[in-house]
């Protein structure tokens, strides 16, 4: 059974540098300005308990809050709205010549190095947020923004990464160049932790899982960031329509309604087997932009899973 259909209410903070029109694909934007809490921090750090429960009983998985509201995951979505050819393509290539059944062994094992990458890189924000938090008590350091997040310098985060860094659990030797790639580029560039690995839901329907939530190197304000793993250089391939772009664009819209938090920007880390990550940025509009997109996907998603009259 398809789940209920959410009725898509997008509201959107007014600032200079948003272009987008009141209305979108059917989807009305409330033109007004939103309130942030006092203490955004210790909302952020709330996030990374999962408030919905699990629902595997469907041909999906799905979440559920405690007024039975539905919610898809963000990445489900995502491929139900996207062209699955070139997938398609791949998976009939790759059982051709390694056997039947191949490419889903191939798929799980990208998936079990994506996991151990992301494990690794959680383990060294959280616990570098939590060395640099003690430190820079002790040093009076602490400063709180308008925004309701702990402000600590600099130069107090990028120490802990380090020191965190130097000492990291190793992971499966099949992760290991894509995880060495991905710690060491969020200990040389992130310069504040504000959450990592938290969970976030839209009404709109959806819900998922945001990797970081931090300040960078080069970048002006507050980055919502989102981890990949690639066998591949993906990034001559990026752009506005990138699936891997709209999925910030949700990661962002669900932290806008449970914390009403505008980040300036977004990025999105490729982590490669050698060598450095590669990086594709957002900035404040392209992220609006990417929340339209991933809004549109909603719907169509919608107008496909709901029964026909």
């Amino acid at each position: 059974m398809a789940p209920a259909c959410h009725t898509v209410n997008r509201r959107h903070v007014n600032s200079p540098s948003s272009k987008s029109p009141p209305y979108f694909h059917g989807i009305l934007r409330v033109g007004k300005s939103i309130s942030v809490p006092a203490n955004t921090q210790d909302t952020l750090a709330n996030l990374r308990k999962w408030k919905l429960v699990q629902d595997n009983s469907g041909p999906f998985r799905v979440y559920r809050d405690a007024k039975g509201n539905v919610y898809s995951s963000v990445t489900h979505i995502l491929s139900q709205t996207s062209d699955r050819t070139g997938l398609e393509q791949w998976v009939a290539r790759t059982d051709k010549f390694y056997g039947a059944g191949a490419a889903i062994q191939e798929r799980d094992t990208a998936a079990k190095r994506g996991n151990m990458a992301h494990n690794q890189a959680e383990y060294l924000l959280k616990t570098a947020q939590r060395l640099a938090r003690s430190t820079a008590n002790k040093r009076n350091a602490i400063k709180w923004d308008s925004n309701g997040l702990a402000r600590i310098p600099p130069p107090i985060t990028q120490w802990a990464l380090k020191k965190v860094h130097e000492n990291l659990p190793e992971v499966g030797w099949s992760a290991a160049g894509y995880a060495r790639g991905l710690a060491g580029w969020i200990t040389e560039n992130v310069t504040e932790i504000f959450a990592s690995e938290f969970s976030i839901h839209h009404p709109a329907g959806f819900a998922g899982t945001c990797d970081a939530l931090v300040s960078l190197k080069g970048h002006n304000g507050i980055t919502i960031c989102d981890w990949k793993t690639s066998n591949n250089n993906k990034l001559p391939y990026m752009n506005s329509d990138h699936q891997y772009v709209h999925q910030l664009g949700a990661y962002s819209l669900g932290l806008q309604n449970l914390t009403s938090l505008r980040v300036d920007g977004g990025a999105v880390v490729l982590a490669r087997r050698t060598g450095e990550p590669n990086v594709y940025t957002l900035t404040q509009d392209e992220l609006v932009q990417a929340e339209d997109a991933y809004l549109a996907r909603v719907v169509q998603y919608q107008s496909r899973a709901a029964p026909s009259t």
